[in-house]
């Protein structure tokens, strides 16, 4: 589980980056009409938003979230800033129960 996290938490962190890329690009492309960073930038966090999808899933069938959960934390990745709010909630919240498992046995 603590590799899923690791994972979870480096695109969660690329995918952030990258969202604030492509808002950045977006004002520069309706702001000044030059849409080529858009163009470039766009594609990129799309491919890596798709890698955030699948890790994220992935580590919530090893925790089991309820869907709802799993819904929040899988949009958190189109909403610039929101990927870092919600990493480090998962990072608490994953750590705390890889805690609790390694007290228990």
């Amino acid at each position: 589980m603590s590799r899923a996290l690791s994972i979870y938490r480096v695109l969660a962190w690329i995918v952030g980056v990258w969202l604030l890329l492509l808002v950045a690009s977006m004002v520069v492309k309706y702001g000044f009409g030059n849409a080529t960073l858009v163009q470039v930038v766009g594609p990129i966090h799309g491919f890596l938003y798709m890698g955030y999808l699948a890790a994220a899933v992935y580590l919530s069938t090893l925790v089991h979230w309820p869907l709802g959960r799993l819904v929040l934390i899988l949009l958190a990745g189109t909403v610039p800033f929101l990927s870092f709010v919600a990493e480090r909630s998962v990072t608490r919240e994953v750590r705390q129960r890889l805690a609790e498992a390694a007290t228990t046995t």
